[in-house]
Formats: structure tokens, sequence, C-alpha cells
């Protein structure tokens, strides 16, 4: 909400002159400003909630109860309720991998810029040797990941039936929203507590932050890959030139060249 106060104020000039005859006997002019205030005046100005483009309504189904949500469906994804639930869910987990993965492309590459690691840069990291063959790693983690996305899918249909390990019956989950196991999968304790949503902290902090930071990491992931395509060099080595030489290294000479 941003607030604007004006308070205008206008300067009437009304002259009131006197002629006075001096010892010379030359006319004098004596010219006074009497200045005039008005009323002040005041107006607010508010954003309207929900509106990522300012002139154009929000569609109905998507009211900015959702942390994150701006009002931007130009597909209507969102407007069958059910399908909703799992795009919120998949924003989240595809801009957590974001996250890590942007994280996974960029530090490796610091590090080994600065002499603390020795790794391949992110699009040579497949022609590295591992443990096994790719052929097997993409199995290992074909199944991996269909579990753990089997597992999700059924929290998201019926919250919580997967707080409880099913092969370790002693290990469990507290209650939480879907897609905030909390637990184990929160150290460092950032999940919302009830008195926190109470106040509409957690959904001011906790939710939209975590959004918005994976929006900005899908984003910055993009824009990863297509510098490379563009260029043959990762994100830091980008930097380094263009800060070598900020007036010839740009995405301007890049282009044109």
């Amino acid at each position: 909400m941003a607030t604007v106060t004006t308070q205008a104020s206008a300067a009437v000039l009304r002259p009131s002159s006197r002629f006075l005859t001096g010892s010379s006997g030359k006319l004098q002019r004596e010219v006074s400003f009497k200045p005039i205030t008005a009323s002040p005046r005041s107006f607010k100005v508010e954003a309207a909630k929900g509106q990522w483009l300012p002139g154009l309504p929000s569609p109905a189904y998507l009211n900015g109860s959702l942390p994150g949500d701006n009002g931007f469906d130009p597909l209507a994804l969102a407007e069958d309720p059910e399908n909703l639930k799992w795009f919120v869910q998949a924003e989240l987990v595809n801009g957590r991998w974001a996250m890590l993965g942007v994280a996974g492309m960029l530090l490796p590459e610091v590090f080994t810029k600065i002499g603390i690691l020795s790794t391949p840069e992110w699009y040579d990291a497949g022609k590295a040797e591992y443990f096994a063959d790719s052929s097997t790693l993409f199995v290992i983690e074909f199944i991996l990941f269909h579990y753990v996305e089997i597992r999700r899918w059924q929290d998201i249909k019926n919250p919580g039936c997967v707080n409880q390990d099913p092969i370790f019956k002693q290990y469990s989950l507290p209650p939480n929203e879907v897609g905030y196991p909390g637990g184990i999968f929160n150290p460092l304790n950032f999940a919302p507590t009830l008195e926190a949503k109470e106040k509409e902290i957690a959904n001011g902090i906790v939710f939209v932050c975590d959004i918005h930071t994976g929006r900005l990491a899908m984003l910055a992931f993009l824009g990863f890959v297509i510098q490379h395509n563009v260029t043959g060099k990762g994100p830091f080595e980008n930097l380094l030139q263009h800060i070598s030489d900020p007036w010839h290294n740009t995405i301007i000479q890049t282009l044109s060249s």
C-alpha cells in the first residue's frame, strides 16, 4: 500500500505600491508581496491486490489468498480447483530444484576459479566418470524420483497420509502444511507455527519468500542455459569477462557478433 499526501501552496502576488519623493526629487517605488496559502489537500493511492499488470483484472478464481498470487494466469491453468492444488505444489518443488540447480551450477565454478575446488563446468559434468555409467545412474534416479513423487502426490490428495515412514514405523513427521513437511526436513526451524499463521506472519515471510526465490531461481537457471548456448561459457566466467571490460563485453556486443 502506498500513501501519498500532497499539500499545495499557492502564492498570489498582490503588489501594494507607494510613491515617495526623496530629497533628490526622484520617485521611489516600494512594492510588497503578500502570499496567500491554499488549504492543504490529501489523497491516497493504493495498488490493487492481485494485479500483475495495472488495470488488468485478476481471474475470479485467483483471489490473492495463495502466496505469491498476483493474478497471473494467461493460460487459465488454475481454473480447476483440483488442478490448482497440483500446480501450486509443482511450482513450489520446481522452484526448490531450481534453487539447488543454480547453486550447483554457480558455486563449483566460483570455487574452481579461485582454486578451492577442481570440478568440471556444469555443462561438462555429464562427461565425467562416476561410480557407474550414465545408463545405470539414470535408472537409479528414475526409481528414486518415482517413489518420492508418488508419495508427494499421495500427500497432496490426502494431506498427512504419508507422514509416517512405511518401513521404519518409529519415524514420523509432525502435521504441517502440504509442501512443508518440517521435522528433519526443517533443521533451521523455518516452518511456520500456528501462532505465526494467526498473525499472518507466515504467509508474508516463509511462504511468499519461498515461492518468490524459487521463481527467481527458475529464471536464473533458464538464463544460465541460454547464456552458455550463446557464449559457450559459465555464468561466473561471463561475469568476470564483463567486469574486465564493462563497456565492450556486454549482451549487445555478444548478440551483434
